[in-house]
């Protein structure tokens, strides 16, 4: 008969929760402080239960990694962030909805971890609201998968001379991979977020598509998440602004309502990421700035803790404005120049095309506008020429494709510069 033991702790207290268990239904529970007993319940059923905070917690440690349930119709995985925008699609998704909350890895030096979308807090907060409309919510503790996937890669392109963007890492690939999964095991037939996307029929197929809000569109930041998938999520406010989301919030009397913004990067837990590089290990190493030409201009203390396109924190004086232009790892070496030097024409990207295409919108910054291109495949991805010059361009950063509002295709920045 498996044994489930989940455990909470915060200010001196503790909490622990044994539960046996055959299939999904338990037989036996040791849980003190819950709402009701245990004993007779599915795993979903008991997932809704509420009760001491500690006490909950303890529950949904012990549940989550062997969370399972049997399918039903109408059943929709809900990803929970604790914010307004994934409460509002839990309403959305009806009464067989199931919350799920990712709980990541969060650098412990980091100054405002409660803001990050998957803090303990963050958790509590998605489960308060779950519990409040009567659904089940589950938690998958992913915290060291995910430094392994995506906060190690953050550092090691950082130690490349990449610029990379960690948050399509994440949410096109790493976090979309385990709520997919985890919709399988609940029974569920999609998977439903928050996000201001939409989901087109483009070409011939589903493609990710811009969200009807420009201010608030989350395309960019979802482009690595395949097509093949599309036919499993849904995004029930892409078609919507975030003043209607919160307006939709407050109607519906969500707690959520009024919620602060969560932080991008969220895993640096509101730190500076030069800070948490060199906490990571990247070398605080005395190497030169340098002009176009080779002369040193002045000394700095790690080519990492450059980007293309800076000009603060130089410490050199110039008749015009110097930029960091590019950063050259194995000498350890920042060159910098004028703005003209950042423009770029041609950029090469690693990654794939959804459809052939010929001509499309390019963004190639996560706040960047959008440029018109043409494209040329390459074995490994694709090759831009910009009809007009884009400034500081870096490597490491995300190339987004869009033919209308689909987006046709993706890629990492490997190179850029003129024609």
């Amino acid at each position: 008969m498996p044994e489930l033991l989940g455990d909470s702790a915060r200010g001196g207290e503790f909490a622990l929760v044994r539960l046996r268990v055959v299939g999904d239904r338990i037989v036996d529970a040791d849980a003190d402080g819950l709402e009701h007993p245990l004993r007779g319940l599915t795993l979903l059923e008991a997932a809704a239960v509420g009760g001491e905070t500690l006490a909950v917690d303890a529950l949904a440690n012990a549940i989550g990694p062997a969370f399972r349930a049997a399918a039903r119709p109408g059943r929709v995985a809900v990803a929970m962030s604790g914010g307004v925008d994934s409460a509002v699609a839990l309403v959305r998704a009806g009464p067989e909805a199931i919350g799920v909350t990712l709980r990541l890895w969060l650098d412990p030096h980091g100054p405002d971890a409660e803001r990050a979308c998957c803090s303990p807090a963050a958790v509590l907060a998605a489960r308060a609201t779950c519990h409040a409309l009567g659904r089940p919510h589950v938690t998958l503790d992913l915290r060291e998968p995910f430094r392994r996937a995506v906060v190690d890669p953050f550092v090691r392109a950082y130690g490349r001379g990449e610029t990379p963007n960690p948050c399509i890492r994440c949410n096109g690939g790493f976090r979309f991979a385990r709520l997919l999964a985890f919709a399988r095991r609940a029974g569920a037939a999609r998977l439903a977020t928050g996000h201001y996307a939409r989901i087109v029929r483009h070409r011939g197929r589903r493609l990710l598509a811009r969200g009807a809000d420009p201010v608030k569109d989350q395309s960019y930041m979802l482009a690595r998440l395949a097509p093949e998938a599309l036919d499993r999520v849904w995004f029930p406010l892409g078609g919507q602004s975030k003043a209607e989301t919160r307006a939709e919030a407050e109607r519906a009397g969500l707690a959520a309502a009024r919620r602060a913004e969560s932080q991008e990067a969220c895993f640096l837990a509101g730190g500076d990421y030069r800070d948490f590089l060199a906490r990571r290990g990247l070398p605080d190493a005395d190497g030169p700035l340098v002009d176009e030409r080779g002369r040193e201009l002045a000394r700095h203390r790690g080519f990492w803790r450059f980007t293309v396109g800076q000009r603060r924190g130089l410490g050199v004086a110039a008749a015009e404005p110097l930029y960091a232009v590019a950063t050259r790892p194995r000498t350890n070496t920042v060159v910098v120049g004028p703005r003209r030097s950042l423009a770029a024409t041609s950029v090469r990207a690693r990654g794939r095309l959804h459809v052939p295409v010929d001509r499309v919108e390019a963004r190639l910054r996560h706040r960047g506008a959008s440029v018109e291109a043409t494209v040329r495949p390459t074995d490994r991805g694709f090759e831009l020429a910009l009809v007009e010059p884009v400034f500081a361009v870096a490597p490491g950063q995300a190339a987004v494709l869009y033919e209308d509002d689909a987006v046709v295709g993706w890629g990492v920045i490997s190179s850029a510069g003129a024609a």
